[in-house]
């Protein structure tokens, strides 16, 4: 079987994006695995399938899959990216669209350029989850603000925040410092977390900048992930640590965040088309 695929990224967070518009393609999480592997296969973060939406109210479904194979709920650069892919090839009518994911609704809006072709998308993230039941976390407080937790890797103080998936924020002095690699695995996979966890590692620059790295939750360190950096602006607000809105400088680029008082949180950022090609799947004798 030749599977089309496009390479595409959002501030340097990448991924193989297929059109399964006709809900055709099955795959295991072995071979979504394979694919994303960066030795053996295509290389990728996560894979996104582009589907139909099974919502009245949306207009195509995104179904993402982190590298090791495994579901995610949400991807906020994986949506970027999505809108993209949909408004570079006219599937879209206007420049705002309806997404169905794992994690609800999201609406988005396209920037476009001088040329009118995108240039950003801004993301209706939703309303954070800061109820620890519903993110979820066993961890005390609700919400889990600076909650302490010992692990064989180290301790640290973790903020809590769901965008559709789990988020454990940690505050650093300095992110080059940060025992990410380390720390972020063994904070993933506690108890607390029963659906395992994101973990970001934030220094806070001032009221309106955030540098920030993601140990994220089935892929393991990114250049940068959407949700993350929402779920780091909320933390930041909910400790008194930043502003309503920052930019949140990422290995691989920018991203605007804004939580309004009483509103949802609002991303915005790019995403790139990288190239396109082809995969043989050998057939099944």
């Amino acid at each position: 079987m030749d599977l089309a695929f496009t390479k595409m990224h959002g501030c340097g967070n990448d991924f193989i994006v297929v059109d399964d518009r006709s809900h055709e393609l099955d795959l295991d999480a072995s071979a979504v695995a394979m694919l994303c592997d960066r030795h053996f296969g295509i290389g990728a973060d996560g894979m996104i399938l582009v589907r139909p939406a099974s919502d009245p109210a949306a207009d195509y479904f995104m179904l993402y899959s982190n590298a090791d194979g495994s579901l995610a709920e949400m991807c906020g650069n994986g949506i970027r990216v999505f809108a993209k892919y949909l408004s570079d090839r006219g599937l879209v009518d206007d420049g705002r669209l309806t997404v169905q994911t794992l994690g609800g609704l999201k609406v988005i809006d396209v920037v476009p350029d001088a040329a009118g072709a995108f240039a950003l998308a801004r993301v209706d993230m939703g309303a954070p989850v800061l109820h620890a039941g519903d993110i979820p976390t066993t961890l005390p407080g609700d919400p889990v603000v600076d909650a302490h937790v010992v692990t064989e890797a180290g301790e640290a103080d973790v903020t809590c925040v769901s965008m559709g998936n789990p988020h454990a924020v940690v505050w650093v002095d300095d992110v080059d410092d940060a025992p990410v690699t380390t720390l972020g695995p063994a904070i993933e996979e506690l108890d607390a977390f029963p659906r395992a966890t994101n973990v970001e590692f934030a220094q806070i620059l001032d009221s309106s900048r955030i540098r920030l790295r993601v140990w994220e939750r089935g892929v393991g360190e990114t250049l940068a992930c959407g949700t993350g950096a929402c779920a780091t602006l909320v933390a930041g607000v909910l400790t008194g640590r930043c502003g309503r809105s920052a930019i949140i400088e990422l290995p691989g680029g920018e991203l605007r965040i804004e939580w309004p008082e009483g509103q949802n949180v609002f991303m915005t950022g790019p995403a790139e088309e990288v190239f396109e090609g082809v995969w043989r799947i050998p057939d099944e004798e």
